[in-house]
């Protein structure tokens, strides 16, 4: 039968036996240094420590990881305070750049802006020169100025101002570009008329 009691004693004893090499130490090296220099003091001097807060502070300080704690700890201040002042001393500067951005961009943005009108009037400039109502009212008016050429001719011939052939030769040219108005003014009509359908 199996005896529960003696199996968990050999392997307690069989524990210890194979850990006796090796202490088992739960204290971080720096605080094991300071439990030595406690192991070395009276129980009254332990009692001290406990109970007055000057000999505690002083036995504190008298440490070698706690003074390199506080030396850090300086160093760690006046380097923070060195980088905030130099900083600090940066500052204006960082203002005046600031500064000297925002107007860089106003104007620019202002440039920028009038180039764009600008650029957007000649534009509708463009699209109203060749929209489809300015090229008819184009051609109207040259068709408008060769009829009044036209007149002008054959007033000219009535007055006996100009000769028959001149005349003729001039009057011929006016009517042709007339016409040619005339039927390009038309198809564009027609044509419009059939996009809107």
């Amino acid at each position: 039968m199996f005896n529960n009691n003696s199996f968990w004693a050999d392997e307690e004893q069989h524990h210890m036996q194979t850990n006796v090499d090796r202490p088992i130490s739960r204290i971080p090296p720096d605080a094991a240094g300071i439990v030595h220099i406690l192991k070395d003091k009276s129980a009254s001097e332990l009692h001290k420590l406990l109970t007055d807060k000057n000999a505690y502070r002083q036995f504190l300080l008298s440490l070698d990881v706690v003074r390199t704690q506080i030396r850090l700890r300086n160093e760690l201040r006046n380097e923070t305070i060195q980088l905030a002042k130099h900083n600090l001393e940066k500052e204006p500067r960082i203002k005046e750049l600031r500064n000297q951005c925002q107007i860089i961009r106003v104007t620019e943005l202002a440039a920028a802006r009038e180039k764009l009108n600008e650029l957007e009037k000649q534009k509708q400039e463009i699209l109203n020169f060749y929209s489809p109502a300015s090229l008819l009212h184009r051609l109207q008016e040259a068709m408008r100025k060769t009829e009044d050429e036209s007149e002008t001719f054959h007033q000219q011939l009535l007055n006996g101002e100009i000769d028959v052939t001149t005349f003729i030769h001039k009057y011929k040219t006016l009517r042709k570009s007339y016409h040619k108005w005339a039927l390009t003014r038309l198809a564009a009509n027609i044509s419009m008329a059939n996009q809107q359908f």
